[in-house]
């Protein structure tokens, strides 16, 4: 059933529901094979191609989404567009990007952009809702607004995160034996990956770097016994992990601090040290100076894990904020991994290991999406609908870069060597025996 049409549409007079179809189809003409329709508020429709499973139903509830077509920014203007409802999408939202990286690429001859652009102008306009985008102060990276960045973030809500993550709150790529592993198997997979990856042995101390919610740092002590400190610089997340390492008995072994990555070295050095999910929030122009603090906290012969989002190399470096900057991580620069590794030498780090699991990554995206989906009227009652629209179209559109190549999801081994030597064995067959493998 179609949604009711909101007042305001109502007394949008025919003529502009006709132009604004003709720019619909003038835009859609070369968009083949067509496997969604398009409705407007007065009920017309552009039907998918003959023969096509109807994917999902674009739904313009007023005439001044179009002209978000206008904006030279047209992937962030066509994201507030949906975020202020208006437009709206029935159906498999991940099927939308198709059409959007369409719309957003679309190379229009001077007469076709002059053309469009009085059909634009003849339709009416729609004052927008005041957006609520991050308005961070001071420096970019500086350890003050590092901290303003994370917390526009990762401070929304406890209970909104509990709506569509695992119940151990992991947030960051999981791992999948198979496509039919649950969320909640395919994260304590990628947990104990890691400790195998990096090899932890009883009473080491590991540090997590960007710990989250500390998740790894509990898994670590309980199945591996080291002793894991996490450090974030969410005082959230400190207050949240801090009770969970009381409940599960691990206070001796087992700690979290609210700590910045730049003031880490009074904690000490430590064998082991892992980041999952965390260099993102570095910046390009300070990751000399995060793998050097980490070449700094590591023992000789140290291992270190860096779990990280990297944007494809053939790629370039967007000049204008996206969406994403704008609405969900404020700040946040993603590098290729040639950009980060390049910094890791650098540092002093021997690379020894570089895998990428970007297909693991759509499969967590897409776990993620379809839960908070389902609960809709629960985050909306939590975060408010401007919320809840913001993180579906978020998930949504990092599935679709995941699956599509756009971004990548790394695990880079670096080894501090000990007089040139790294300490590692000659084959890697105890990452992958599952008998080894801890996920209770």
């Amino acid at each position: 059933m179609r949604k009711p049409i909101a007042s305001s549409a109502r007394l949008v007079p025919q003529k502009w529901a006709t132009r604004a179809m003709a720019i619909v189809e003038q835009l859609l003409a070369d968009h083949h094979p067509r496997d969604f329709a398009v409705e407007l508020w007065d009920g017309s429709r552009l039907e998918p191609d003959s023969g096509q499973f109807c994917r999902f139903t674009w739904h313009i509830r007023q005439a001044s989404a179009l002209r978000s077509l206008l904006r030279p920014d047209r992937q962030v203007a066509l994201g507030e567009a949906y975020i202020h409802e208006e437009f709206d999408i029935s159906g498999d939202i991940l099927a939308i990007f198709t059409l959007a990286a369409h719309l957003a690429d679309k190379d229009l001859s001077a007469t076709e952009k002059l053309r469009l652009r009085s059909s634009f102008f003849r339709l009416p306009s729609q004052p927008r809702r005041k957006d609520k985008g991050a308005k961070l102060r001071g420096r970019v990276h500086s350890i003050s607004r590092d901290q303003e960045a994370v917390s526009f973030h990762y401070d929304v809500s406890e209970e909104f995160y509990h709506l569509w993550l695992d119940p151990a709150l992991v947030y960051s790529c999981a791992y999948f034996q198979s496509r039919e592993d649950s969320l909640e198997q395919a994260q304590a997979q990628k947990l104990d990956y890691i400790c195998r990856k990096l090899r932890l042995q009883p009473g080491e101390r590991l540090l997590d770097i960007g710990c989250g919610w500390g998740e790894l740092a509990r898994h670590a002590a309980r199945h591996y016994g080291v002793h894991a400190t996490g450090i974030t610089v969410s005082r959230e997340q400190v207050a949240l992990a801090r009770k969970k390492i009381a409940q599960a008995g691990l206070s001796q072994s087992c700690q979290v601090e609210l700590l910045d990555y730049r003031d880490a070295l009074q904690l000490g050095c430590f064998d082991k040290l892992v980041s999952v999910g965390m260099v993102e929030h570095v910046g390009e122009e300070k990751l000399p100076e995060y793998f050097q603090v980490a070449f700094g906290l590591l023992k000789p012969g140290g291992v270190f894990l860096n779990h990280a989002i990297a944007r494809a190399g053939n790629r370039g470096k967007t000049a204008e904020p996206t969406f994403t900057d704008i609405y969900v991580f404020p700040d946040g620069e993603l590098v290729p991994i040639s950009t980060m590794l390049t910094s890791a030498e650098r540092a002093g780090f021997e690379v020894r290991d570089v895998e990428n699991l970007r297909e693991h990554y759509f499969l967590t995206l897409c776990h993620w999406l379809r839960r908070l989906e389902a609960r809709h009227d629960e985050a909306r009652n939590i975060a408010g609908e401007l919320k809840y629209r913001i993180w579906r179209l978020y998930l949504a559109g990092s599935a679709f870069y995941f699956q599509s190549g756009k971004l990548q999801l790394y695990q880079s081994l670096l080894v501090k060597a000990r007089y040139g030597q790294s300490g590692m064995p000659l084959r890697r067959d105890d990452w992958y025996d599952d008998a080894s493998a801890t996920t209770s």
